[in-house]
């Protein structure tokens, strides 16, 4: 485990979503394209729809899709790669 680990859970259950209170995330949507990103907050995300792969800085690419909940802790330094258009909640922290 890493400082800037990535945590996924995939298909988590409705009623953990409710408690998180996901559909009240705001939407954040992309179109296939490739960009470097850093994470100045830790950001949970729930997918919706689409297909991505996350590779940190100096680690292992990580593919995500529809039905993950995931955690990118701040600090992180990655490159997205978007595989097929993406539209997931989201939450800063």
């Amino acid at each position: 485990m890493t400082e800037f680990e990535i945590r996924c859970e995939h298909k988590p259950s409705p009623a953990k979503l409710e408690v998180l209170q996901v559909d009240h995330w705001p939407v954040w949507k992309k179109e296939i394209s490739r960009f470097p990103w850093h994470y100045d907050q830790t950001e949970t995300c729930y997918v919706l729809r689409g297909r991505f792969v996350v590779t940190p800085e100096g680690g292992e690419p990580r593919e995500f899709g529809r039905g993950d909940l995931i955690s990118f802790p701040a600090g992180l330094a990655c490159t997205w790669e978007i595989l097929e258009p993406v539209e997931k909640h989201y939450r800063l922290d």
